[in-house]
C-alpha cells in the first residue's frame, strides 16, 4: 500500500487540475452561503420580532417558528453543497482511493450495511436511525474489507410522548477478514470506567456490566489503561489479544487520535472509530489547496486500510479453521 507520503504526492501532483478547478468553485459557494446566511438571519430577526411584539402569538408557536426556521436553514446549506460535494468525492476522493490500490471501489451515497453493524456486538442497542455514506470495498494485500462513514441512532420518548435521537455511534466503521475463525466472541471496547474513577472502582464497574459477557483480564498493563475486553471464552480472547496484537491496537489508536472499539466475531475484525463528522466532506471555509486539509483526507484513507498492515491482519499467523 502507498505511504502517506506518497499519496500526498498524488493528491498535489495528479489531482492538482481538478483540484484548481473545485478552489474555484468553492470560492464561490462560500461567498454564496455568507450572503444567503446574512439575508436569512435579518429576515428571521424582521419575523421574529414582529411575532414577538404580537399577543396573537403564544410562546410555543414562537418555539415552533424557531425549529422550523433553523430545520429551514440546514436543509438550504446541505442544498447548496450538494453538487460540489458530489464532483469533490467523483474527482478527487475516487481517484485518490483507487491510487491506493486498484482493487478498491468507491460509492459516495453507499454505507457500511445495518446487518454488519449488528454482527458486530459493538452496542448493546439497535439503531432506529442508520444512515451513512462514502463506502469503500476491496481488497489490500489479499484481506477483504470494507468502510464508510456511520451515523446510528436510537429513538427515545420523554415523560410528555416528546421524541428526540440519542446517537449511538459516528465515525468510521470497518469490516475486516480476520486470519483465524473464533468460536466465541471478544469485545473490545476503550476503557471510560478506570479512567474516570480509577484502576479499583473502574474494574468492580466493568465486571457488574450486565450488558457484557464475562470481563477478561489481560497481563499488559498499559493495554487495560485503554481497553476493558469482555468475552465468551477467556482462553480464546487471550490466544486472539496477544502481546503483539494488543501493542498495534495500541499503536493504531494513537494514531486514530479518537476512541476505538473492536470486536472478533466468526473471522471477522470489526472497528469502529468515534468521530463527530462525516470524514469524508470536502471543506468550504478553507481552501482543499491547503496541506492540512489535504493530510485531513490522506490520513484517513491510510488509516482506515492501513488496518490490514498495522494488525498484520496480511499474515497468515494460524490457519482458518
Amino acid at each position: 500500500m502507498k505511504t502517506v507520503s506518497e499519496l500526498t504526492d498524488f493528491y498535489y501532483k495528479t489531482l492538482y487540475p481538478p483540484l484548481q478547478k473545485l478552489e474555484n468553485e468553492r470560492k464561490k459557494l462560500r461567498y454564496r452561503i455568507i450572503i444567503i446566511a446574512v439575508f436569512y438571519i435579518v429576515i428571521a430577526l424582521v419575523f421574529g420580532l414582529s411575532f414577538s411584539n404580537s399577543s396573537y402569538f403564544s410562546p410555543h408557536i414562537l418555539a415552533i417558528f424557531g425549529v422550523g426556521h433553523f430545520s429551514f436553514g440546514v436543509f438550504l446549506y446541505k442544498w447548496l453543497l450538494k453538487d460540489y460535494t458530489q464532483e469533490f468525492k467523483t474527482t478527487i476522493l475516487g481517484p485518490l482511493i483507487k491510487a491506493i490500490d486498484e482493487k478498491l471501489s468507491y460509492w459516495s451515497e453507499m454505507h457500511v450495511s445495518e446487518l454488519d453493524f449488528n454482527k458486530s456486538e459493538l452496542f448493546t442497542q439497535k439503531p432506529d436511525r442508520f444512515s451513512g455514506n462514502d463506502f469503500v470495498s476491496g481488497e489490500i494485500d489479499g484481506v477483504k474489507i470494507q468502510f464508510s462513514d456511520i451515523h446510528a441512532q436510537k429513538r427515545h420518548k420523554n415523560s410528555k410522548g416528546q421524541e428526540s435521537l440519542e446517537t449511538l455511534f459516528q465515525g468510521l466503521f470497518i469490516v475486516s477478514e480476520f486470519n483465524k475463525n473464533f468460536h466465541g466472541k471478544t469485545i473490545v471496547l476503550a476503557d471510560t470506567a478506570q479512567k474516570t474513577f480509577g484502576s479499583l472502582l473502574g474494574n468492580w464497574l466493568q465486571s457488574k456490566n450486565m450488558s457484557r459477557d464475562e470481563l477478561v483480564k489481560m497481563d499488559d498493563n498499559n493495554f487495560e489503561k485503554e481497553f476493558v475486553v469482555y468475552s465468551t471464552d477467556q482462553i480464546e480472547a487471550r490466544y486472539i489479544l496477544s502481546h503483539a496484537l494488543m501493542t498495534r491496537l495500541l499503536n493504531f489508536q494513537q494514531k486514530s487520535q479518537h476512541p476505538v472499539y473492536v470486536s472478533f466475531i466468526g473471522g471477522t475484525i470489526y472497528i469502529a472509530i468515534y468521530h463527530k463528522k462525516d470524514l469524508f466532506e470536502p471543506s468550504v471555509f478553507h481552501s482543499l489547496l491547503e496541506y492540512k486539509i489535504a493530510m485531513e483526507y490522506v490520513k484517513t484513507l491510510h488509516l482506515a486500510l492501513g488496518i490490514v498492515e498495522e494488525l498484520k491482519l496480511n499474515q497468515k499467523l494460524w490457519s482458518k479453521r
